[in-house]
């Protein structure tokens, strides 16, 4: 007959399972160790700051760029025109708002090309065929109302190519995302400004078909 003092308690097992995992190494199992992250960062100086951890396509990327920065250089071009023919009454103050955005347009497009150039690119500010790049259009002189509703609705074209753009690149290249949601409140501040004006000029409802 076993004696009580012969039963020996189970032993505690030193495996852990996956549930075991503590708190502490949970929040850092998706980091890199120091090592590896150096001999990584040695390899391919050549692409700048493009690591192995860039999750984008470079090349779409550059592309996509390009056609932001191209319809940042018609934006300028069209701001310009429109202030230099603004006449009548009111010209001076709207020709100035006109002179205001194409000096934030021109900014844009500066931001854009340095990103295309991190990325390893050339900036395209080839004037060849640049209207078929840009999302928006040139345009056209008018009186005064006619040429807030063309760079009314060019805005509202990029705010809507923005908001694309940012979907697309989201967590893959979050530098391009942050850029594009500074360029995209920009744009929505000019849009604001231009039915601001038109408002004034007209009354609402101000834009007609």
């Amino acid at each position: 007959m076993t004696r009580p003092a012969d039963i020996q308690a189970p032993q505690e097992s030193t495996h852990r399972t996956t549930g075991d995992i503590t708190m502490a190494e949970a929040d850092t199992a998706f980091f890199t160790d120091v090592t590896t992250l150096r001999e990584r960062a040695r390899k391919s100086l050549g692409e700048g700051p493009v690591t192995p951890t860039y999750e984008g396509g470079v090349e779409q990327a550059i592309d996509l760029l390009q056609g932001a920065l191209a319809t940042e250089i018609v934006c300028v071009l069209r701001y310009q025109m429109h202030a230099i023919s603004a006449s009548g009454i009111d010209s001076k103050t709207v020709a100035s708002e006109f002179e205001e955005h194409a000096r934030s347009e021109a900014e844009h497009a500066k931001l854009l090309a340095e990103r295309i150039d991190q990325l390893g690119g050339v900036p395209n500010f080839n004037p060849e065929g640049l209207a078929s790049r840009s999302a928006t259009e040139y345009g056209k002189a008018g009186n005064l109302v006619e040429m807030m509703k063309e760079d009314l609705i060019a805005e509202r074209v990029v705010i809507d190519h923005y908001r694309e753009l940012i979907r697309y690149f989201g967590d893959k290249d979050p530098t391009t995302r942050i850029m594009l949601e500074h360029l995209l409140a920009d744009e929505e501040e000019h849009a604001a400004d231009l039915h601001d004006l038109l408002v004034a000029h007209q009354g609402k409802p101000f834009l007609k078909d």
